[in-house]
């Protein structure tokens, strides 16, 4: 395998991945995408990353896509999972994932840009941390079936009613979006769906063979 470098783009189980980190024969990668649709999860009420049915999805039936081959090469790793940082908002336990979804610190600090200020020094009249014109908004944008749409963090939002979630415009809503039904007649125009977006991420192993 050639050798990878931040920022580029890899092929991995037929879909395309962005390199954010990487350590050691291992690379950290996101998909370059939105994949699909889904809500955060199947049922009403309080939830955190390592309850809700979009973690048991990705790790089990997305999880399943992959080859034996493949599978061997994905790294099961501990997640994380902190609070929100403005509302307080239970993260929930540490995870173990072969398949999750980025939170608010790699997406704000380290993966896309430092927009760390933006998160430490809150205006009291905002609603979310980044401006429209912040710099690396663009980094986070993504696209699914080549439509700008939204997509999912696995922070919780103001309450564990929500999660956080990235706009279409790569601003990010740390309030949240709900985690069972979202209120929006904003629908995609290709799926008629106003789902989150799934972007999954994961750590592959990546030594030359």
């Amino acid at each position: 395998m050639a050798e990878l470098d931040i920022g580029s783009i890899m092929t991995f189980g037929g879909y395309d991945w962005r390199v954010l980190d990487i350590k050691e024969d291992r690379a950290l990668v996101i998909a370059e995408y939105i994949l699909e649709q889904k809500p955060y999860n199947d049922c009403s009420g309080d939830v955190t990353w390592a309850k809700c049915s979009l973690r048991k999805y990705l790790n089990e039936d997305f999880y399943s896509k992959f080859t034996d081959e493949e599978k061997s090469r994905i790294v099961q790793v501990q997640n994380k999972n902190p609070e929100n940082q403005w509302y307080g908002s239970t993260g929930g336990e540490d995870t173990i994932d072969y398949i999750f979804l980025l939170n608010i610190e790699e997406v704000v600090c380290k993966y896309f840009g430092d927009s760390s200020k933006n998160l430490e020094n809150r205006s009291p009249k905002q609603r979310y941390w980044f401006q429209k014109k912040n710099e690396n908004n663009i980094n986070r944008r993504s696209t699914l079936d080549g439509y700008v749409w939204w997509w999912w963090l696995r922070s919780p939002g103001r309450d564990n009613k929500r999660a956080v979630y990235i706009h279409g415009d790569g601003n990010i809503g740390i309030q949240g979006n709900g985690t069972f039904k979202y209120s929006s007649n904003t629908i995609h125009p290709l799926t008629g769906d106003n789902s989150g977006g799934v972007r999954p991420a994961m750590w592959v192993r990546v030594g030359i063979e």
